[in-house]
């Protein structure tokens, strides 16, 4: 998923994915940056502390902060700030559209629908908000609802956060042509280094998860030669050299992300590398940055159903993925439940969740590994894609 920043115009989760949920967005300032001479925002609310809508911007600063650092304490720093803003004016279109974008966050996309269409009837021209609630109607497995907010967004403003949504949908729909015609667009359209930065990055994502190793690194590199600080990308150029045999080159490149950004979904295609590489994967990270996340309120079932078929206990896995799809019954998550019923030993079950998860068309390979295992467990005679690696299941998945 890909999630734009507010205030600062970028996409979602996604579908994440971290998990679904991305935060590999485009990269934000330091909520206290101060140039030379200029007010900060946190002296100006110093000075002005009646003021709502700053709040509801620092909120939201630190909501980006959380997904651009992989730090989760940020997402209780914005609930502060903007339990502030909403103390001072509830019905803000600002002020909602952040505390939607912090419960997007903490991965609660109903609820994050809710504040997100609250903003909307505030204001039916705040972009952020239609996007907002986009992700979350994405994320809830609700996509023509999500379509709409997208096609509103189109219309108010056709920008990068616009057309990087619509590619996503065209991306679920099985449309990839699609897809990264509406990429091209956002580079087109994109002006910031950061923003470069990004929207390559997901035209190299396209091109991976396609099969096409050399246009992927290519995207990847000219991702970083505009941002060199963007951190997805190198993960990306990680992963093409896992996937092309280059293990010594995919492990260096690892250290260096998880040194930046260690999100779980990276630690996780490290542990893969590693083990691709005969050596052990060491998960103390890992279950660190788990309390971390729960201790900031973040519900990460999809991410540890995901690991706990791959590489721990698929009982455990089953439970994750159950709660999941509760939650947001997304195509992702039915893919996960899938998978999980799958590894323990349920293939009739799993198969139902299979077919959720590839019905619309979706050209995921990892989808599609997953549903022709599924189907052989059942005797059916399908054929796996012989290109496809299966011990690196977490490089297959979205980020």
């Amino acid at each position: 998923m890909r999630v734009f920043a507010l205030f600062a115009g970028i996409a979602l989760i996604c579908a994440m994915l971290f998990t679904i949920f991305s935060f590999a967005a485009t990269p934000a300032p330091d909520p206290a940056a101060n140039a030379a001479g200029r007010e900060t925002l946190q002296e100006r609310l110093k000075r002005l502390p009646g003021d709502y809508r700053g709040w509801a911007e620092l909120g939201s600063r630190y909501v980006d902060q959380a997904r651009v650092t992989g730090d989760p304490s940020y997402y209780t720093k914005a609930e502060g700030a903007l339990a502030t803003a909403t103390r001072l004016n509830d019905r803000d279109d600002a002020v909602l559209t952040g505390q939607a974008a912090l419960a997007a966050g903490r991965h609660e996309f109903a609820e994050a629908a809710r504040l997100a269409q609250r903003a909307i009837d505030a204001n039916p021209y705040g972009v952020a908000a239609h996007g907002v609630l986009a992700d979350a109607r994405t994320q809830l497995g609700e996509l023509a609802e999500a379509q709409r907010a997208i096609d509103k967004m189109m219309d108010l403003h056709p920008g990068v956060p616009a057309f990087a949504r619509a590619s996503y949908a065209a991306e679920l729909r099985g449309d990839r042509d699609g897809a990264r015609r509406y990429l091209e667009y956002a580079q087109d359209d994109a002006y910031t280094p950061a923003d470069l930065a990004y929207v390559r990055y997901y035209l190299g994502e396209l091109a991976l998860h396609a099969g096409d190793l050399k246009t992927a690194a290519d995207w990847y590199a000219g991702s970083l030669r505009a941002y060199p600080a963007y951190t997805p990308a190198l993960a990306g150029q990680a992963r093409t050299a896992a996937l092309d045999g280059r293990l010594t080159e995919a492990l260096d490149l690892y250290d260096r992300v998880v040194q930046r950004l260690p999100l779980p979904q990276y630690l996780v295609e490290q542990g893969e590398t590693r083990i691709k590489a005969g050596k052990p994967a060491d998960w103390t990270l890992l279950q660190a940055q788990r309390k971390l996340f729960e201790a900031a309120g973040v519900r990460e079932d999809l991410m540890w159903a995901e690991f706990e078929a791959d590489h721990g206990d698929p009982e455990l896995a089953v439970k994750y993925a159950r709660a999941e799809y509760a939650r947001n019954p997304n195509l992702v998550a039915a893919d996960a439940l899938a998978w999980a019923l799958y590894k323990a030993g349920e293939p009739g079950e799993a198969l139902t969740y299979a077919e959720k998860a590839t019905a619309t068309g979706w050209q995921n390979p990892l989808l599609a590994y997953h549903r022709a295992k599924i189907e052989q467990a059942l005797g059916r005679s399908v054929r796996v894609d012989p290109g496809f690696d299966p011990t690196l299941p977490a490089l297959a998945r979205f980020s």
